[in-house]
C-alpha cells in the first residue's frame, strides 16, 4: 500500500521528527523515501535585486543540507531514497512532486503557529487539501 513515501522537510526540529516517523513506516514496509526540500521564491519579492542571488543561494544549501539530513537518516536504516531540492511555493510543489511520483504518503509536520494557521494558512493544511495521496501530518508535540 505504501511502497513510495514522500518527507518534505524544510530542516526545522519538527520536520525532522516527521521524518522520523516516515521512515519508521518505510523501514516495516521496504518502501522508498522521497526526501523534498522546497526554496519558497515568494522570499525574493521583498529582497533588492542585487540580494536576489546570495539569499537564493543560502536557501538553496539550507535545503541541501535539510535532504542531505533525512536522505543520511533513511540511509541508515537501509532503505533506498531519492531526493530533490524544487523551487516555488512550497504547498504547490508538495502536491505537485507526490502526483508526478507516484507517491503513496506523505508525511509532514506541522508549526503549530497560531499565526500562520488563522492568517495565512501553513503549508501542511494546504497539503492535505489538495493532495491526491494520504497525508499524515505530525504535530509539534509528537517526539520523534
Amino acid at each position: 500500500m505504501y511502497d513510495t513515501i514522500l518527507v518534505p522537510t524544510d530542516g526545522s526540529d519538527q520536520a525532522a521528527v516527521a521524518a522520523t516517523h516516515a521512515i519508521d513506516i518505510a523501514a516495516t514496509r521496504s518502501a522508498t523515501v522521497h526526501v523534498l526540500s522546497i526554496v519558497d521564491d515568494r522570499a525574493f519579492l521583498v529582497l533588492d535585486d542585487d540580494r536576489v542571488a546570495a539569499v537564493r543561494a543560502d536557501l538553496r544549501a539550507n535545503a541541501r543540507d535539510a535532504v542531505d539530513d533525512a536522505a543520511t537518516a533513511a540511509l541508515g536504516r537501509g532503505l533506498e531514497v531519492e531526493t530533490s531540492i524544487e523551487t516555488g511555493h512550497p504547498a504547490e510543489q508538495i502536491v505537485d512532486y507526490a502526483s508526478d511520483h507516484d507517491v503513496d504518503l506523505i508525511v509532514m509536520g506541522t508549526s503549530g503557529d497560531e499565526y500562520e494557521t488563522n492568517v495565512v494558512g501553513s503549508v501542511s493544511q494546504r497539503v492535505v487539501r489538495r493532495a491526491p495521496v494520504p497525508v499524515l501530518t505530525v504535530g509539534p508535540d509528537v517526539d520523534g
